[in-house]
């Protein structure tokens, strides 16, 4: 499932927002819970490419 938030980047953080914030600064690499997310394989890692975002892609080269 994928949830999506829109973030009126102009409206002030709430303090919970402030505190979660602060929190995740805080949070070292080694104490993120990866196990919920499957390795990639080298398969698929080869597929990936490099993309602007603000980039329009050429016509014809859209990824499938």
């Amino acid at each position: 499932m994928i949830v999506r938030k829109t973030i009126n980047i102009y409206e002030p953080l709430t303090e919970e927002e402030k505190e979660q914030i602060k929190v995740l600064k805080e949070m070292r690499d080694e104490d993120i819970d990866y196990s919920d997310i499957p390795e990639l394989t080298e398969e698929q890692l080869k597929k990936f490419r490099r993309v602007n975002p603000l980039r329009k892609p050429a016509v014809g080269t859209e990824s499938v």
